[in-house]
């Protein structure tokens, strides 16, 4: 089953789908002549709130819709998926996770806006957003296969499994091992139990549960895990800037590249490895984020689309690099065979002895379990526009299920499977998004000319 889901992931990874995602974003980013870039500061003070108006349509604030969004992407994708990054592909990696987040941030834009402009209404008559909806309302019914492609591939994708692998493994390593309790199936199904439990409490109350638990963990753990990296970083400051070079010199020649080449060379299986890596950390162009942003109060697209572009830059331009970073000066890269959560801790107990590891703890079980609560959203939203909204709330079962299953896998399937499925659902939202971007750019210059009038 390991080496099926390894062979099914690397297909579905091949060079069509890096051109397509990277590619893509990239010819949106030039077809918008860098315009999601220009208006940065608009978008912050949109998250402010500075337009809000609780009579526009949709469900959540713009803030709400991001740490919503956010709460799925800065997760194990920020700790794990670095490490995995980097034990593999060496400090090159993250400049290729860059590069995603950069192109990512346009793709967000897109995506997002498309998401509030084409809005669909589900059995209920409730409206929503996301790729199945601006797929079948802006390109029509006639491209609804796309749309379920999506959907049917979602419900896999919107699973929490690496994250709760990677919780179960911080919490073996971290609390269990080293203080002589014996770890094995007991122990993990024991955990499994908890976060059923946890998680239970805030995805059977929906969306606006969903939202308010997001926006009060987001901001926080994001604060506490930079102050924790910062530290790690003062403590290493004479390395920093040899390692930061490092990250750009290896980026182009993958001297501690230890995987399989890609395209006849070892940088080209460098940039495929950032690019999955960014892709798994920031979820741009995959069609998860636009589910949350699709829920937004706003009668203004291009707002949310905005808004939504924030988040592959606090992701993965500055959460990732602050993971990257305090794992390449500690050298816990070079000195351990950890992969994984495991990796972190271990360059967190090299700067912080006693403590380190265990404030890594705190870190690793919130993004974690506030990416179990977005992830159960979007997945019922697949399976609303599936099989009808009166039965979303069936994927809330399978949803706890897949949390003790992915207690008892091995990290390597779980990451594969969740890569895998994510590419296939890039193909229906990156098609349609291209398809639709003429629309978005008018839609666009439409709002920039009310906004100065």
């Amino acid at each position: 089953m390991e080496q099926i889901i390894k062979i099914f992931s690397d297909y579905a990874w091949g060079l069509p789908l890096v051109l397509l995602l990277i590619g893509g974003g990239f010819y949106l980013l030039i077809l918008s002549r860098f315009l999601p870039f220009r208006y940065i500061g608009h978008a912050i003070q949109v998250l402010r709130g500075k337009y809000d108006n609780p009579d526009d349509p949709g469900e959540i604030s713009h803030f709400k819709a991001l740490t919503t969004a956010l709460s799925s992407t800065i997760g194990m994708g920020n700790i794990a998926g670095v490490a995995a990054a980097i034990s593999l592909g060496g400090p090159g990696a993250m400049f290729w996770m860059w590069v995603s987040a950069i192109v990512g941030m346009s793709t967000k834009f897109f995506t997002s806006s498309l998401a509030v402009m084409f809005r669909g209404k589900d059995s209920n008559g409730d409206l929503q957003g996301g790729p199945m909806y601006f797929i079948t309302e802006g390109l029509g019914k006639s491209w609804k296969p796309l749309a379920i492609m999506f959907s049917v591939f979602g419900l896999i994708g919107a699973l929490p499994v690496v994250n709760v692998n990677q919780l179960t493994q911080a919490v073996n390593d971290i609390l269990l091992k080293p203080n002589g309790i014996e770890v094995g199936l007991k122990s993990n199904l024991i955990l499994s139990l908890i976060l059923v439990s946890l998680t239970s409490v805030i995805i059977l109350g929906g969306l606006k549960r969903i939202s308010n638990a997001a926006s009060k963990l987001v901001p926080a753990m994001v604060l506490l895990y930079f102050a924790l990296v910062l530290f790690v970083l003062i403590s290493n400051y004479q390395v920093v800037p040899k390692y930061f070079m490092m990250i750009f010199s290896d980026a182009f020649a993958a001297n501690n590249f230890k995987g399989e080449p890609f395209l006849g060379g070892v940088v080209g299986a460098l940039i495929l490895l950032g690019i999955r890596r960014g892709a798994f950390s920031n979820e741009a162009g995959i069609g998860t984020a636009p589910m949350a942003h699709g829920a937004t109060k706003t009668a203004e697209p291009i707002r949310e689309g905005l808004v939504a572009m924030l988040g592959p830059a606090i992701d993965t331009l500055v959460v990732c690099t602050l993971t990257a970073l305090a794992i390449l000066v500690t050298g816990v890269w070079q000195t351990t065979e950890d992969n994984g959560v495991s990796l972190t801790a271990s360059a967190f107990s090299e700067s912080m002895p006693i403590y380190g590891k265990y404030l890594l703890m705190v870190c690793v079980a919130v993004f974690s379990i506030s990416s179990l609560f977005s992830y159960s959203y979007y997945g019922s939203k697949c399976l609303s526009f599936l099989i009808g909204a009166d039965k979303k709330h069936y994927y809330n079962y399978i949803y706890i299920l897949s949390i003790v299953l992915a207690v008892t896998t091995p990290f390597s399937v779980m990451l594969n499977l969740i890569d895998g499925v994510f590419a296939l659902m890039a193909i229906p939202t990156m098609l349609s998004t291209i398809i639709l971007a003429p629309k978005v750019l008018k839609e666009a210059k439409a709002y920039f000319k009310r906004l100065e009038a």
